[in-house]
């Protein structure tokens, strides 16, 4: 499994160009059948709306869509598209809405236009690292807490909670390169003294601290 980024919720983001306003939406996704609903929803929210173009880019099968609306082919969808892929996102979704205002933009207006929409969405989105990892939980007798904790590494690691009971109990994200090293340091550390659940490997946001 490879790490990949992506964005943590919705956003939208518009400006106006020689009095067409653009709207960007752009959309956490995970199939083709949740972009074909991102879409579906914009076009009814905006009905009255020249043009409602989209990109969107998957990590299942590296799949990738667009659609430029009615306007001229080459001018739309693929710039939005294209702004994705430069930031390196996936299993995203961007849908840019035109309200059509009179003036024409021409060619290479219309790209720079949509590239702007996409980039605009792209700079108000919470962008997650999404990194493969294990759900650990560690639990060990207060004596031996202290002692856990102090060697857990700083980064590729997230602490999620520690429940106070009977024994401590540590619930962790380990990342899937780092936990057969940490498990077998722990060990040693504590004697075997300590019981280990591990999880089945997932993906999580490593992209801000998030340890407690």
């Amino acid at each position: 499994m490879t790490d990949y980024r992506t964005v943590a919720a919705p956003v939208a983001a518009s400006f106006v160009e020689k009095k067409s306003e653009f709207i960007a939406y752009l959309a956490p996704i995970h199939t083709q059948e949740e972009a074909a609903q991102v879409i579906d929803n914009v076009r009814r929210e905006h009905r009255r709306a020249r043009h409602n173009v989209y990109a969107y880019l998957l990590r299942e099968g590296n799949a990738s869509r667009y659609s430029d609306d009615g306007e001229p082919q080459g001018t739309a969808g693929m710039p939005i598209l294209d702004v994705l892929q430069k930031n390196g996102l996936t299993d995203v979704c961007c849908v840019v809405t035109r309200y059509f205002g009179g003036v024409l933009l021409g060619a290479n207006g219309l790209v720079r236009a949509y590239s702007h929409s996409a980039a605009l969405a792209v700079e108000q989105a919470q962008v997650q690292i999404m990194l493969p990892c294990y759900p650990v939980t560690i639990q060990s007798d207060y004596s031996l807490y202290g002692k856990i904790i102090y060697n857990l590494p700083q980064t590729d690691l997230i602490q999620l909670d520690t429940v106070f009971e009977d024994q401590v109990q540590l619930k962790l994200l380990v990342r899937d390169t780092l936990w057969a090293s940490l498990q077998k340091e722990l060990i040693d550390l504590t004697g075997n003294q300590i019981s280990v659940n591990v999880g089945e490997l997932q993906y999580a946001d490593f992209s801000r601290s998030n340890k407690k």
